[in-house]
């Protein structure tokens, strides 16, 4: 390579360093304006924390049958069958409430909740059984026509002020019937999307109806298929229920839900970033402290343990990337191949942390930092504050650039047609 193209490049990072550390400290800065040094640090903690330690408890309804443990599995990213997945089966499986966690974030827990049943059902008896209070939200599950069951639940549910969903399961076997019975077969693909537009348009209209003429004022219903997330309902489900929770535990359902289009990686990268503000922010108040060698060894640690928890979000590592092999039906080492950027989270050690600080351009621009201190007196000397927040915010955001790259080539990678052996 010509030394002199190094030369230009390396300027060129240093010159776009300087200016993200300048970015970055004027938010500390305006922060500030509204709230003391110590009211700011004490709130990002404080933050951070909760969403390290917050649970999240999704409930799963309906009547026997409706596909609520293909459900339950489905979020977790597993097939049915599978070691650890929920029982399935035509006969109801779940005579007690069955709490899953997520493989990815154990603080995220999944509730298989008994069948509705077919005879005479006391919505009240139901909750007060399956202790309505540990939820979040619930999800009420059928696989036909809605009945006076799952209505009687929903308005218990809204009497108690919490939020429910109505899911109707298996459209794509409705949908394949359909065109079953109308002959349609796969070689004529434009008949194919008028019979699947048809089909939910069908259900949709029967769903609505049926559960007005119940009692429900205006209800909505989201038309899924267990077996894709990606089709149908599903997404606009997920950005519902994403609307309508408070901000720390809509960011932990972000985190963990699993990624289908370029929007979920968006909205992933969204609520890493407000992390990464909060981990510098902590990483400042740490950069305070007087002790020689604290703040670069806590810096560092913060680091790595936050790089490790976006691969985590984004599906990269060992686990995840198992988990969507087996959904997909693909070799995992395919999916590791469209992976450029990102190490695999055992590489990721505060020694491979502090050789990244030491390669990038942050090594020579943290002294960048000097000319913006005068304005934020607070963060007092160059290797105390400023530098903390200015190295922990930098090496987040450029590894969050990262592994959002390598999440939209991974999902990218999923979607190809499996190679014909």
């Amino acid at each position: 390579m010509d030394p002199a193209l190094t030369t230009v490049t390396t300027e060129k990072q240093y010159v776009e360093t300087t200016e993200t550390i300048r970015i970055n400290l004027a938010q500390v800065k305006s922060a500030f304006k509204r709230k003391t040094f110590e009211a700011v640090s004490a709130e990002a903690k404080e933050q951070s924390n909760l969403l390290n330690n917050t649970t999240l408890e999704i409930a799963i309804t309906g009547r026997s049958g409706a596909g609520k443990s293909s459900f339950v599995n489905a979020l977790r990213g597993m097939k049915d069958h599978e070691k650890g997945a929920a029982l399935t089966g035509l006969i109801e499986t779940t005579m007690v409430p069955q709490e899953y966690t997520h493989p990815a974030f154990p603080k995220v827990k999944i509730w298989d909740l008994p069948g509705l049943g077919k005879n005479e059902f006391n919505a009240k008896e139901y909750l007060k059984k399956v202790n309505f209070s540990k939820y979040d939200f619930f999800i009420i599950i059928a696989s036909d026509r809605f009945t006076i069951h799952e209505t009687k639940l929903a308005l218990e549910i809204r009497k108690n002020k919490k939020k429910f969903y109505y899911v109707r399961s298996k459209v794509d076997i409705d949908i394949e019937n359909y065109r079953r019975s109308k002959r349609i077969y796969e070689g004529d693909i434009h008949e194919m999307m008028l019979c699947e537009e048809k089909t939910l348009d069908i259900i949709r209209k029967d769903s609505y109806e049926k559960l007005k003429e119940l009692g429900e004022s205006s209800p909505r219903v989201f038309l899924i298929s267990n077996w894709d997330f990606s089709k149908y309902d599903f997404p606009l489900l997920q950005e519902t229920f994403e609307k309508e929770q408070d901000e720390i535990k809509r960011d932990v359902l972000i985190m963990s839900l699993p990624i289908l289009t370029k929007d979920s990686i968006k909205k992933k990268k969204a609520a890493m970033e407000s992390l990464i503000w909060k981990k510098a922010m902590v990483s400042c108040s740490v950069g305070l402290i007087p002790v020689p060698f604290l703040s670069l060894g806590c810096d560092i640690a913060i680091v790595a343990v936050t790089m490790r928890d976006i691969c985590k979000v984004f599906g990269l590592d060992e686990d995840s990337l198992n988990i969507l092999a087996n959904r997909v039906g693909k070799p995992v080492e395919e999916l590791k191949s469209a992976i450029e950027h990102t190490p695999s989270t055992g590489m990721i050690t505060t020694e491979f942390v502090m050789d990244i600080l030491k390669r990038s351009a942050m090594w020579g621009a943290i002294t960048a930092v000097e000319a913006v201190l005068d304005f934020i007196p607070v963060l007092g000397s160059l290797y105390g504050g400023g530098s903390s927040f200015a190295t922990t915010f930098y090496l987040l955001k450029n590894f969050l650039e990262n592994a959002v790259k390598d999440a939209e080539k991974v999902l990218a990678k999923a979607a190809e047609p499996k190679k014909c052996k």
